[in-house]
């Protein structure tokens, strides 16, 4: 059986790519497609190192540090990804990834870590987050993700089973795409992690720097502590906004291998 492991990006190891990790351990032979590949060559791996096949975004202008600039083209990028010689894929998605083409002889089974958050129960937040609640700029941004529900919402016809990672996200499923879901919790290694009775004084907070993540809210909230101590672990496109407003009892390690 060939099979074909699908996922929306690879420029980090966080949650998402820890799925794909495992998905691979089970099907070590698979292939493995993205929209893009920027994986350093000594993160690469969980993904046992394989060569990926990327799409057109991988070689456009500024794609290493603006790849998510292109939304608006990931749709076709996935579509224009070749799996038609496989009989088992299996997506990890949390954008488009769930798009790619497949046949009536493929059996397409969908990770679903969210549906794109930004183009439906978030999509408000997102505009105002983004500055893009009005104005010409707005107006685009919220025909792009009009078009974008369409194209998400017409595309989970092509899944034959989806798995959630969890019940709220089969919720959100059976909201969008009107399909059940089963539930399969995300890999956790529990053995790496040993409990510490001799607690040092500070909170953590270990996350992508991405509004839906909130960790500027929790910034904001220790602003008011100044007594309280917090590290925060993490990069993204909120990093630089965030740090800003941070006061000196703020730490902003920024991105942090698994190890520290």
């Amino acid at each position: 059986m060939k099979v074909a492991i699908v996922c929306d990006w690879l420029v980090v190891y966080a949650g998402a790519e820890r799925v794909v990790e495992q998905i691979l351990n089970i099907f070590p032979d698979a292939d493995l497609f993205t929209l893009v590949d920027f994986l350093p060559d000594g993160q690469r791996d969980f993904i046992q190192n394989k060569q990926t096949r990327t799409s057109f975004i991988q070689k456009l202008p500024g794609a290493k540090k603006h790849y998510r600039s292109y939304l608006p083209f990931m749709p076709i990028a996935i579509e224009q990804l070749d799996v038609t010689d496989y009989d088992l894929v299996i997506s990890s998605s949390h954008c488009v990834a769930k798009g790619i083409l497949t046949g009536p002889n493929q059996i397409h089974i969908s990770y679903v870590h969210s549906p794109i958050r930004y183009a439906w129960d978030l999509t408000h937040q997102y505009l105002r987050e983004s500055g893009l609640d009005h104005g010409l700029k707005g107006a685009l941004a919220k025909l792009i993700l009009h078009y974008m529900r369409i194209w998400d919402t017409r595309t989970a016809n092509g899944v034959d089973y989806f798995i959630a990672n969890s019940r709220f996200i089969a919720r959100r499923i059976k909201k969008v795409y009107g399909r059940e879901a089963d539930v399969i919790y995300p890999p956790v290694d529990v053995t790496a992690f040993t409990c510490c009775e001799d607690k040092q004084d500070y909170y953590l907070t270990a996350s992508r720097m991405v509004p839906y993540k909130k960790v500027k809210l929790i910034v904001e909230a220790f602003n008011e502590m100044p007594d309280r101590q917090l590290i925060v672990i993490g990069d993204g496109p909120d990093f630089a906004k965030t740090k800003a407003i941070a006061k000196s009892n703020i730490t902003m390690m920024g991105y942090q291998p698994f190890e520290v």
